[in-house]
């Protein structure tokens, strides 16, 4: 007999009260003769070239079972159907094109969503109001507002979110931060990030639509217009598609890879529960950089410069990227594979140094992951906060949405990131959200 949703779901809360620490549940660990109402059943929402790896991450783990996809596209549907059904050797994975009808399954515990940036927000919140627990893309948001309401529905409805700001389950970004927030630069007094310019409005030109795309639920939230490969290539592609280019549906690379490394500046200058209190636009009118985010103590944050994330603190600074990261002082370099000749070969020894130069008696210990998944799926049965939850999530997409408004309007803009609202005299309520197209509003 099937069990019941709210079985598992007592199992989940029982769980939580037995354990005082994060269950570990690496790959393995349980095996296939898990019983079904000790299992975690899981839906996915979106199966582009993002939900490849997080499917096989989920799907490692024999206490989880992927039990239904929801997409747009016939083909990226199909594919992703018949390679569960393989992993579990039937053919009971249920796919959908509405994700509406998947949310409302009661026997699904948690969904997985990997759509483009405009439909994150409708479809955690409807996620979350329907009792589920949420992993869900950076950037968490598409826009400021919609920050500010899926902290509200996680709040409301008591469950476990995760962001998919995997760089916090890496070692190599932890280390450089706790390097950051234990002194070993001194005191911060400015920050750079180097990625890619702000969102442009989309001009593409109308294609012929292939058949088996519901362009329209694509499209969702988003304003109406014609179909074009850019936004949506069909079938299954290797690639991944540069509708984040475009302001209607993502934020540029501000809101792509802006959301990796303004996140880690974030966990670097321990500003989780708060932010920047002022964006300024560059001085150039056209400029596609240069913007700065601005931190109390007069923190400045310029975009397009250094290798990912670069701290500057007055006796020397930490750099960090993916695989990458140097700390110096005073001119001369410490520790690390930044320029190393065994380049990422000496990553981990190069860590190891800098640990034990300056963090063996440190003071702050950051939250210590290795598997972005795992650590929600210990969370869902902890009932712990995850490592990038959605204040954590919200708060970084925020910085974000606040540096792209200043590129968007060419304005210095002033925030005030605990009552989450521009300030007296600056911006404009309308710069916060966005026009939702029908009923897909996000309230």
């Amino acid at each position: 007999m099937k069990p019941k949703a709210s079985d598992r779901r007592s199992f989940l809360k029982a769980t939580a009260i037995a354990v005082s620490a994060p269950m570990i549940l690496p790959s393995g660990i349980l095996s296939a003769a898990t019983k079904p109402n000790d299992r975690i059943n899981v839906g996915f929402i979106g199966l582009g070239k993002q939900s490849g790896g997080l499917l096989n991450n989920f799907m490692r783990d024999n206490s989880v079972r992927v039990v239904a996809v929801a997409e747009v596209d016939r083909n990226r549907r199909d594919d992703a159907k018949q390679k569960i059904d393989r992993k579990y050797d039937n053919t009971e994975c249920a796919d959908y094109n509405d994700f509406r009808e998947l949310v409302q399954r009661d026997d699904i515990d948690a969904v997985c969503i990997a759509t483009p940036d405009h439909w994150h927000a409708y479809q955690t919140i409807a996620s979350l109001d329907s009792g589920k627990d949420v992993y869900c893309e950076k950037p968490l948001t598409h826009n400021i507002h919609e920050s500010i309401a899926v902290m509200n529905a996680v709040e409301r409805n008591g469950r476990i979110l995760q962001t998919g700001s995997m760089q916090r389950s890496s070692r190599i970004f932890r280390v450089a931060c706790e390097l950051v927030r234990n002194g070993a630069i001194g005191k911060i007094t400015r920050g750079a990030v180097n990625f890619g310019p702000p969102g442009v409005p989309c001009d593409l030109p109308e294609e012929p639509m292939e058949p088996g795309l519901d362009w329209d639920m694509w499209l969702g939230p988003g304003p109406l217009r014609a179909y074009n490969s850019i936004l949506s290539p069909r079938g299954v592609h290797k690639h991944f598609p540069s509708w984040r280019n475009y302001k209607e549906y993502g934020g540029g690379m501000v809101c792509d890879w802006g959301a990796h490394h303004l996140d880690i500046i974030q966990w670097g200058l321990g500003t989780d529960e708060s932010g920047p209190i002022a964006a300024v636009p560059p001085a150039e009118t056209e400029a596609m950089n240069g913007a700065q985010l601005i931190y109390e103590g007069g923190i400045t944050v310029a975009h397009g410069q250094g290798i990912g994330a670069h701290f500057f603190g007055t006796d020397g600074d930490v750099q960090v990227s993916r695989g990458e990261f140097a700390i110096s002082r005073k001119g001369k370099k410490l520790a690390g594979n930044l320029n190393h000749p065994d380049g990422r070969k000496a990553r981990d020894s190069e860590l190891d140094k800098a640990e034990s130069m300056f963090l063996k008696d440190k003071k702050i210990h950051l939250y210590e992951s290795s598997n972005h998944i795992v650590d929600f799926i210990n969370c869902m049965r902890s009932r712990k906060k995850p490592n990038t939850h959605e204040g954590i999530g919200a708060r970084s997409a925020i910085c974000c949405h606040l540096m792209n408004q200043s590129y968007y309007h060419r304005q210095s803009l002033l925030w005030d990131p605990i009552r989450l609202k521009f300030k007296k005299g600056s911006g404009h309520p309308s710069w916060m959200t966005r026009d939702y197209r029908g009923s897909w509003v996000v309230a």
